[in-house]
């Protein structure tokens, strides 16, 4: 782990920086522009460097097709869930049959049981996301970035997308970017690179407002546990049972009579 040298951060942070570009301020061009910066640097420095931030930069490239507001339409959910789905398993496949490299790796099954400390971390994501999410979500207003949804369909297509994205978030930004930057740097820069990509995309999927003080946060948390526990399962679980009461603080935002019971 961590085995470039100094330099080798500009084109990373410059890779980090193009994803606020392209999700959080919305401009493409220049998000283009700063990508293909940071790859012609990556390439001067080491060419190892480069084929990891050329992997994500494809990630990142195949995203920015597609606008990620938070919108669960029909149409736009598959569009959404095979562009997504395009965003991991292009840079995988590339990884694995191109570039004849495994550090991308979805680690499913372990062969590790849970510590109890892992085991009593899952109860304490939701008793944090009950305490915190509804004051975001309702005092911030961030609630109305999602549409509202009264009809069962309606909730059931919410349900499924918040889920889906939450595991996507997990392969792309902690299997995929995380893992490829920390061959090169210490896990607390991979991290802190990885958390700045991670918040982009949730910051145009509708996490606003002061949304990065809770995105950037969890972002760090995710890297961190996956690089302990070397557990996909793991991360996704976390990450699930989070996005539960997001998907429940949600409906009861658009519907103040139904699911009575957050305090905000």
């Amino acid at each position: 782990m961590g085995t470039t040298s100094r330099w080798g951060l500009i084109p990373a942070a410059l890779v980090s920086a193009s994803a606020v570009l392209l999700f959080a301020v919305r401009m493409p061009l220049a998000g283009y522009f700063v990508l293909a910066m940071a790859l012609v640097v990556a390439f001067v420095i080491s060419r190892a460097l480069f084929r990891d931030l050329l992997l994500i930069a494809v990630g990142l490239g195949i995203i920015s097709t597609i606008s990620v507001e938070a919108n669960i339409s029909y149409p736009n959910i598959a569009l959404m869930g095979t562009v997504l789905s395009l965003s991991v398993l292009v840079p995988y496949l590339l990884s694995r049959y191109y570039f004849k490299d495994h550090t991308i790796r979805f680690p499913i099954r372990t062969g590790k049981r849970w510590t109890t400390l892992e085991k009593a971390y899952l109860p304490i994501v939701v008793l944090l996301g009950y305490l915190i999410l509804p004051s975001y979500f309702i005092g911030s207003g961030a609630y109305q970035n999602w549409p509202t949804v009264t009809a069962p369909d309606e909730i059931a297509r919410l349900f499924v997308g918040v889920g889906f994205v939450g595991i996507w978030d997990e392969l792309f930004f902690i299997c995929i970017a995380f893992a490829l930057l920390r061959r090169h740097f210490p896990d607390w820069q991979a991290n802190i690179l990885q958390a700045v990509i991670f918040s982009s995309f949730l910051w145009e999927l509708g996490y606003q407002s002061w949304g990065p003080l809770l995105t950037v946060p969890f972002a760090l948390l995710q890297g961190y546990t996956f690089a302990r526990t070397r557990s996909l399962t793991y991360v996704v679980c976390v990450h699930l049972l989070f996005d539960v009461v997001v998907f429940l603080v949600l409906v009861h935002a658009h519907n103040r009579d139904w699911l009575n019971f957050f305090l905000y």
